[in-house]
């Protein structure tokens, strides 16, 4: 069967991170999503886990729903706004944050761990507790070498899996520029043969990623790393296989094409670290600019945060045209809420936003509906024409984006200034 998958997310009990952030909101933001199965993110926090155990029962091998008295079915002839009797399936997940240092580097590396069952995870807890505060924070923070993370999870269990999050993300990665490696054996030693999938994270997209090819066995897969729930889903996979842990783990170690379909991505330029700069100076540099100032902030003489584009530059070994033979497709995709604000020229918390959105997701079923594939001219029927023109241009790669870099998220545009400033003055047709 065919469904949708986001496995990084947080919790409440994450820093920076929605109240909102708890199983009943991610499973009713799931379903208007049209997400199938959705990581919990976080086991290894003492209460969240907890409220793992207390609310989840099994489903599927390795997969967990919601028990009963927690479980809600949302129907329009009873007050929701959208319709809804699927129950989200959940996979036990965890980003573990690591601060160590290797190769006379302080290395920061943040890697995605799954668990095939709630005593695998707790086992996993029992042992990264004697090493560091699990209390602190979702994403606990451990003086710990991802090798020996590594060791632990396959200790406790082989069924266990670990990803390189974000790989590329500046500061906190693998292959970061500031803190990371050149090469995962470089990271995990003898046991980067047990790594077989990397997040390409939202500054950079599978194409980018293309252009190594010591990634050529490796999936790329995409998530959402979300602290609120409005924002699961933003990177997702799509799979045709079983609904299963073991089922879903085989699709992303085989990259089997029949299996493990596509992701769905950010436009990475989107993303907070694309292009090389200096947020405090206003500095926004591409590779070849960064190398002329020779890493240096034109204005203030200070160190410039190498971005995602040029590390990927400096390991590629291919051209940005290159691509293996055993490619994942992609989509990129911008959030619908966003698409509808532009087209309304409005912020994306107004009510006036949240009213199409509910309207469209009325209609059509699921977000992920409504971007992917229902016909435009039914989008039309649910909503002005410019909202679908929006979602056109979007499915066709038809948009402007100024990059993001050194922490803020790229701008991205789907009209011109000159259609922006018509749909204002139709504005008030539409809301």
């Amino acid at each position: 069967m065919q469904f949708i998958a986001d496995f990084h997310i947080h919790s409440k009990y994450s820093r920076a991170t929605s109240k909102e952030m708890n199983l009943e909101s991610l499973d009713k933001w799931a379903k208007i999503k049209g997400i199938d199965v959705l990581g919990t993110g976080d086991f290894t926090h003492p209460a969240w886990f907890k409220e793992l155990k207390e609310k989840l029962e099994p489903a599927e091998a390795g997969l967990y729903k919601l028990k009963g008295k927690y479980a809600k079915e949302f129907r329009k002839s009873g007050g929701d706004w959208f319709d809804s009797k699927k129950q989200t399936r959940f996979i036990l997940t965890v980003e573990i944050s690591q601060i160590y240092s290797k190769g006379g580097k302080v290395r920061r590396i943040h890697n995605l761990i799954f668990a095939p069952s709630l005593e695998t995870a707790g086992e996993i807890n029992r042992r990264l507790g004697m090493i560091g505060n699990l209390k602190s924070d979702g994403r606990p923070i451990l003086g710990l070498d991802s090798k020996e993370l590594a060791k632990i999870l396959f200790d406790v269990s082989p069924d266990c899996f670990l990803v390189p999050a974000h790989a590329w993300t500046p500061w906190f990665s693998v292959f970061g520029s500031m803190s990371g490696f050149d090469s995962l054996e470089e990271c995990f030693e003898e046991y980067a043969k047990y790594i077989y999938a990397i997040e390409t994270g939202l500054s950079s997209d599978p194409a980018m990623n293309w252009r190594l090819s010591k990634l050529d066995n490796i999936a790329l897969i995409s998530n959402s790393d979300s602290h609120s729930a409005q924002k699961i889903g933003r990177e997702a996979n799509i799979f045709d296989a079983e609904m299963n842990y073991f089922s879903v783990l085989e699709a992303i170690k085989s990259k089997n094409p029949d299996k493990f379909l596509s992701t769905i991505e950010f436009f990475p330029e989107e993303g907070k670290y694309h292009y090389d700069g200096h947020r405090a100076c206003g500095v926004s540099l591409k590779p070849e600019e960064t190398k002329k100032y020779k890493n240096i902030c034109p204005k203030c003489g200070r160190t410039l945060t190498i971005g995602v584009l040029n590390r990927i530059d400096h390991l590629a070994d291919r051209p940005e045209s290159g691509k293996p033979k055993r490619a994942i497709p992609f989509k990129n995709l911008i959030p619908l809420d966003e698409i509808i604000a532009e087209a309304l020229d409005m912020g994306v918390k107004t009510k006036a936003v949240a009213a199409q959105y509910q309207k469209l997701i009325a209609a059509l079923g699921t977000e992920f509906n409504v971007l992917l594939n229902a016909p435009i001219e039914e989008i039309k029927k649910a909503a002005p024409a410019h909202i679908a023109e929006g979602i056109r241009r979007v499915r066709e790669g038809k948009v402007s984006i100024s990059p993001g870099y050194d922490g803020e998220y790229g701008k991205i545009k789907i009209f011109s200034e000159k259609e922006r400033k018509d749909l204002a003055k139709q504005k008030a047709l539409w809301v």
